[in-house]
């Protein structure tokens, strides 16, 4: 049983107790405090060292950048002084070099009075001396001379026009020789190769049986390809080969192309021809624009538009009296460099001009009018220079000779076509005959191409088929045939055939 002492002592421990622990309290918290006053304090006192550091730096840093300034605005002082005394060394030197040459003036103004004297003292005596011979001889001094020049020609005056004459014809002999010497030099310097072309190309065949293939079931392939490129295929006994036949170069180039394709490629018909053919001519055009690009180059033009290269290089497919047009270009290039630095023109114009003398001849066929004055236009268009085409339009005296670079480019024309064996005019009127025949035909309405062919005995007419009908072929034909009857000379009789297809494509899909 609790009694009331056990209580009033567990009230006293328990009050105890608490005491205890209010005082352990009190104790541990003072003792903290005691502890956050020190950290406290301490944090003051290291603040108070690091500003009293900073301060000590800053003053340092001052009066180190306060002696930096000094010592630079000592260091300008010393070059504006420098500077200073060079701009008075200057202005100095400026004052000697004036009075020098104030004092030169003076002496050459004295000079120049002295001399004006001494010639006034010159012409006075001079004009005594006149006086005195005029006194003594009793004439004046036009009286004198006149009667000088008189005796000289009453008395020397058939001497002196003998004299002349030797003068004169001596001067054109020299004239003479120093031309045919300047002529001769340039033509030996060239030493280039003169071939002429003919109307055949040989294509060699690895087998006698692709003959037959070429032919095809009875002559469909060989037609095909006649029709395709315009040529004439001869296959004959020749072993090894077969002959291309056509007046048009680059015809013949064509269908060479697309045979050799065929050949190698094995598979030979209608419409295999016809894409090799398509191929051949994309083929021909980048020949003819490397061909223009390579013979500016050789002769070393290298400003020319693209397009005018273009128009040149199709003149490698182009001949003139069985010359070769580019070639001919190119041969007069090289020739009218050398002469005009001979006598003194203007090379590149020289140069320039010759090479595009005969650009008309790439388009003659398409246009209207003289060569020279396609060529004119030609050259307007695309802005060359005038006085390159000043130059190049007298080479056939359509124009005046307006330039000396005109008459050295009529010259080396004549140069090039007279060299032994560069041109023919046989084979010229052969193809001019030929080319008449074609331009007659495409003359006429619904013609699509014509190809003259066989030597000029025959020419093939192919029509658009939805612009003509059967009995408007037959008329074309009839009036082609009365046309070139009125027109041309010719001998025998010429084939006239016109051909009208319908070729209709569907695609299955």
């Amino acid at each position: 049983m609790i009694t009331s002492a056990t209580i009033a002592a567990s009230a006293i421990g328990i009050f105890a107790g608490i005491a205890a622990g209010y005082f352990l309290r009190q104790l541990i918290a003072a003792q903290k405090k005691s502890s956050v006053e020190e950290r406290v304090k301490k944090l003051i006192d290291d603040s108070k060292t690091e500003a009293k550091e900073i301060l000590l730096d800053a003053k340092e840093r001052a009066a180190k950048a306060v002696e930096e300034a000094k010592n630079e605005e000592k260091d300008r002082s010393n070059q504006l002084r420098r500077l200073e005394e060079r701009i008075i060394e200057r202005e100095q030197s400026f004052e000697r070099r004036i009075k020098e040459s104030e004092k030169k003036d003076k002496e050459l103004e004295e000079r120049i009075e002295r001399v004006k004297t001494i010639k006034a003292e010159i012409e006075e005596v001079k004009a005594k001396s006149l006086g005195e011979l005029e006194r003594v001889s009793g004439l004046s001094k036009d009286d004198a001379v006149g009667e000088v020049m008189s005796r000289v020609e009453r008395d020397h005056s058939e001497d002196l026009m003998v004299r002349m004459r030797k003068l004169e014809q001596s001067g054109i002999i020299e004239l003479e020789r120093k031309a045919k010497n300047i002529l001769t030099t340039i033509i030996q310097r060239l030493a280039t190769a003169t071939t002429s072309e003919v109307t055949t190309t040989s294509v060699p065949l690895p087998s006698e049986d692709l003959k037959g293939k070429i032919i095809g079931r009875e002559g469909r392939n060989i037609k095909t390809l006649e029709r395709a490129a315009g040529v004439e295929v001869i296959v004959d006994d020749s072993p090894g080969f077969i002959v291309i036949s056509s007046f048009d170069s680059v015809r013949r180039q064509i269908a060479k192309t697309a045979l050799e394709a065929l050949i190698q490629d094995g598979r030979i018909q209608p419409a295999r021809i016809e894409e090799a053919v398509e191929k051949a001519r994309e083929e021909i055009e980048k020949q003819i624009r490397e061909a223009g690009e390579k013979a500016a180059y050789e002769v070393e033009i290298f400003d020319l538009d693209p397009r005018l290269l273009t128009l040149l290089g199709r003149l490698r497919f182009r001949t003139s009296y069985g010359q070769n047009v580019l070639q001919h270009s190119i041969e007069m290039t090289h020739l009218a460099g050398m002469l005009a630095a001979e006598v003194g023109g203007d090379v590149a114009i020289a140069k320039k001009g010759a090479l595009l003398h005969d650009i008309g001849k790439a388009v003659d066929h398409e246009v209207t009018g003289t060569h020279v004055e396609i060529g004119r236009r030609i050259l307007q268009k695309f802005s060359v220079d005038e006085r390159v085409i000043k130059a190049m339009q007298s080479h056939h005296e359509e124009y005046p000779y307006e330039t000396l670079e005109s008459i050295i480019i009529q010259t080396v024309d004549a140069i090039s076509a007279s060299r032994p064996g560069a041109r023919r005019d046989s084979i010229e009127n052969y193809l001019k005959r030929l080319e008449d025949l074609e331009k007659i035909a495409n003359s006429y309405e619904g013609v699509e191409k014509s190809y003259a062919i066989s030597a000029g005995r025959e020419i093939r007419i192919f029509v658009t088929p939805e612009k003509l009908n059967d009995f408007q072929a037959h008329d074309v034909a009839r009036k082609i045939a009365q046309q070139i009857e009125s027109e041309l000379k010719f001998p025998g009789e010429i084939k006239v055939t016109v051909i009208r297809e319908t070729r209709v494509i569907e695609y299955a899909r």
